[in-house]
């Protein structure tokens, strides 16, 4: 089953090209790594899916409703209606400092239009703290947190809101080395209870590891796709074969 359609995808800034004609296929329970050099376009792809960034022309279509077809756009409420339904865990970990580990996770869902209860609220946002090894962090604020904590009440949080699929941009990137590891575990968590994610990642023994396919973008275009064994093991572009260091 598809959940995200892309095709043809441009997003330019000022007379600077971006992504051009970036067409892919992200299907249900599946985990898409996406690699590349730095302004290749992978971060602006990603932002694009959420609606973060709006696209200059192509098609973005989750489920079988379109976010934008042939450049064009639905209404707001229809976008938010969509974009509802993914959640993103950003390189930084932009956690509100005045609230606790707990207030940051329960903020969306309280304020969301399903209202729902205090204490299912309550109780999800205690759940997924044990889930990323966190519980006992609740109502400890972000600043006494180290990098990779952070990080992982960022996946929580973005959990809370129960998405179909979740979104990372390079989620340990802006980690010292021996923080990555934690962040890294809940991941492959994920990835083995088959939740549909999308990994803007520059580690690529972990893509290699985790991701069922692998997208190889370079100058905003989609150069291969594979599996893990066929991208590493024997890439059949040039660019590719460069990138990996097996030219």
């Amino acid at each position: 089953m598809t959940m995200i359609q892309v095709d043809g995808l441009h997003k330019s800034f000022g007379e600077l090209s971006v992504l051009r004609g970036v067409s892919l296929e992200i299907k249900k329970n599946q985990v898409v790594a996406i690699i590349g050099p730095s302004g290749s376009g992978k971060s602006t792809l990603l932002r694009s899916l959420i609606h973060l960034e709006q696209v200059n022309g192509g098609s973005i279509r989750i489920g079988d409703d379109y976010l934008v077809r042939d450049g064009a756009y639905g209404s707001g409420t229809e976008i938010k209606r969509m974009t509802a339904r993914m959640g993103m865990v950003f390189q930084h970990f932009h956690l509100f400092p005045h609230l606790t580990v707990r207030g940051n996770l329960e903020l969306a869902p309280r304020h969301a239009a399903r209202k729902q209860e205090t204490a299912d609220v309550r109780r999800n946002s205690l759940e997924l703290l044990q889930k990323v090894g966190l519980s006992d962090k609740a109502e400890v604020y972000p600043s006494r947190l180290s990098g990779g904590q952070k990080q992982r009440v960022a996946i929580a949080r973005a959990l809370m809101m129960k998405p179909e699929l979740l979104l990372f941009d390079e989620p340990t990137s802006a980690l010292d080395p021996e923080l990555t590891g934690e962040v890294l575990k809940v991941i492959r968590e994920l990835a083995l209870e088959r939740m549909t994610m999308v990994i803007v990642t520059h580690e690529m023994s972990f893509a290699r590891e985790v991701a069922d396919q692998i997208i190889f973008m370079d100058k905003g275009e989609v150069i291969e796709t594979g599996t893990p064994g066929e991208l590493f093991g024997n890439p059949q572009q040039a660019r590719t074969r460069a990138f990996l260091g097996l030219a």
